[in-house]
């Protein structure tokens, strides 16, 4: 395939909608809709000082749901060169004020690759200090604790339903059971 032209078709507060115009490999030209947002980063943090693990999750309300989600803190890139955990550090440390002193790179991923191109890369944290919390003027968050049991409880359960979640979630569970903590 070829990107023959890509045209903005709609540029709102955080995302771009482009039309993109592809020649596809038998010559015929196809369109496709395209959305573009600054990649981001999240951080599933893990206190680990007591007897059991508590994984620290922040709760908020998302318009695309009409209600609260609970998920890892995670945000965009202040700007597109910005290393992935920089952007994963600060953005737990805004959200909830804690900062980790080991991290964890696990992988990263595109939630629809078929429509958008926003990455994020997703980390572990643990060994959990105190910072400072600095949210955003439109961040209205409650920080909230799990086991690891309870989280894994609600994702089956449906009270969990964001991918990034889901993935720190599944992955810190694999690595925990499989001693690669």
């Amino acid at each position: 395939m070829e990107l023959l032209n890509r045209k903005l078709v709609f540029k709102g507060h955080r995302v771009e909608v482009y039309e993109d115009e592809l020649k596809v490999d038998d010559g015929r030209i196809c369109h496709y809709d395209y959305v573009h947002n600054r990649n981001g980063a999240g951080m599933l943090l893990v206190d680990d000082s007591g007897e059991e693990d508590k994984l620290i999750f922040v709760k908020q309300f998302r318009n695309t749901l009409g209600k609260d989600d609970i998920e890892i803190p995670a945000g965009c890139q202040n700007f597109p060169e910005e290393d992935f955990l920089v952007c994963a550090l600060r953005e737990a440390e805004e959200e909830t004020g804690l900062i980790p002193e080991k991290t964890y790179y696990l992988t990263k991923i595109i939630a629809a690759v078929g429509i958008f191109g926003e990455m994020t890369a997703i980390y572990i944290g643990t060994g959990l200090k105190k910072g400072r919390v600095q949210r955003d003027e439109d961040e209205y968050i409650d920080v909230i604790t799990m086991t690891l049991d309870e989280a894994v409880e609600a994702i089956y359960g449906g009270r969990i339903i964001d991918s990034k979640t889901i993935i720190a979630i599944l992955a810190y569970k694999d690595m925990k059971t499989g001693g690669r903590l």
